[in-house]
């Protein structure tokens, strides 16, 4: 199905949505606690539904209402053997493997051949070292324990969901047990936030630079919590704001521990000049700072290697896009780079790549030039309402069967 953007920005007041990242820590750190906890203020997009759906499968009761979730958590983590659906969300499928592992049962972890293979080594080399069961195929991951605690090294620069997974798990071992992070130590602020609500929820956890040390024999204590806004979402409406639009963006905390709140000084670097950014702890904007630089000056982007293992290949497709627009980008040594100085109107219908960022960034794009979007649906993934949401700021959108 197409949507087509006739030339048009959002004015007004948008609210950005829950945070994506926030929901899915709350909500296993509830799903952890033995008794009830109330996560507010969730989207329920794909992702979040995943999680939910997992929780569920391991026994965790959730009862919804409205936009608040709650949940009376697991009573301890010998599961039977079960099947978690983590659909497409890397988050989930990450985080619930050393969970998994906490049960002697064996537990299938079920998704999209395109999460499937995305990196696990971290956790395969785990299994491997402490003999437990670990098979991953090409639609599905099989895991048994007991994982035990002890010492993990863990690589910076693969993904940090490894390590907040971990830490997910090992407060519930008998033992203490410590994480060595080996650098670069890459999206530290998903480790910040991953930590504070740990904490939140009665986990101690003593975070020092690249050493992370977890007490044994601990226990979740139910909460009642409030999802902040996403800043990575949030950055897809900054966009328009910051090119003129006269649109306010609400709901977001300034001083909130989301690395993506690095958008609003990105944007202004932007639109000086043609600077060098890092994404190394914020690739999640890369979508977005790709197009807006392709709208402006042009940039270079450091730390974009691990865009290539997202739900797509980002900077393929993001360079097929882009081409489309008179927009060139060019790889290097774990940096890309953007040329403006081409930029026109698409000669091509946009496509999505069934990648919700992708999406959205040139969704971006076209409301400056107008055109088509084949695959806009991949937005459900973690702002469905992001077309009707802008729809009714302004923008002005003809969906095509």
């Amino acid at each position: 199905m197409n949507l087509e953007i006739i030339p048009s920005f959002p004015t007004g007041k948008i609210t950005a949505p829950p945070s994506k990242s926030y929901a899915h820590r709350a909500l296993i750190c509830a799903g952890l606690a033995n008794g009830k906890s109330q996560i507010s203020n969730i989207s329920f997009s794909e992702d979040i539904k995943a999680t939910l759906n997992c929780l569920s499968a391991l026994g965790a009761k959730i009862e919804i209402k409205g936009s608040t979730a709650e949940i009376t958590g697991i009573k301890d983590c010998s599961f039977e053997n079960t099947v978690l659906n983590c659909n497409e969300s890397g988050s989930t499928l990450r985080f619930f493997i050393p969970i998994c592992l906490l049960s002697e049962s064996e537990i299938t972890l079920n998704g999209t051949r395109k999460l499937i293979s995305r990196p696990l080594s971290v956790y395969e080399d785990i299994a491997k070292k402490q003999g437990l069961l670990f098979n991953k195929s090409e639609e599905f991951v099989n895991v048994k324990g007991s994982l035990r605690s002890g010492e993990f090294s863990v690589k910076g620069n693969i993904s940090s969901q490894f390590i907040s997974g971990l830490l997910f798990a090992l407060p519930l071992l008998e033992n203490d047990s410590e994480i060595n992070i080996i650098p670069p130590f890459e999206s530290k602020p998903y480790v910040d936030m991953t930590v504070s609500i740990l904490k939140e929820f009665g986990i101690a956890v003593d975070y020092s630079g690249l050493n992370i040390k977890i007490k044994g024999n601990q226990s979740y204590q139910p909460q009642n919590t409030v999802v902040e806004g996403d800043w990575s979402n949030a950055a897809f409406l900054y966009a328009f704001s910051e090119c003129g639009a006269d649109l306010k963006v609400l709901g977001v905390n300034r001083n909130s521990s989301q690395g993506d709140k690095i958008c609003l000084e990105y944007f202004d670097a932007l639109k000086k000049g043609k600077p060098t950014l890092d994404l190394t702890d914020c690739p999640d904007l890369a979508p977005i700072m790709f197009a807006f630089a392709g709208l402006y000056n042009g940039a270079t982007f450091t730390g974009t290697d691990r865009l290539r293992f997202k739900e797509s290949d980002r900077i393929s497709c993001m360079q097929s896009e882009l081409s489309k627009f008179g927009i060139r980008l060019t790889t290097g040594d774990n940096s890309v780079t953007i040329d403006s100085s081409g930029f026109h109107v698409p000669i091509d219908c946009v496509l999505g790549h069934n990648d919700h960022r992708i999406v959205m960034a040139n969704a971006f794009l076209l409301c400056k030039t107008g055109g088509k979007i084949q695959g806009f649906e991949a937005v459900k993934k973690s702002f469905p309402d992001f077309f009707d949401v802008i729809s009714k700021a302004g923008v002005i959108i003809n969906y095509e069967a």
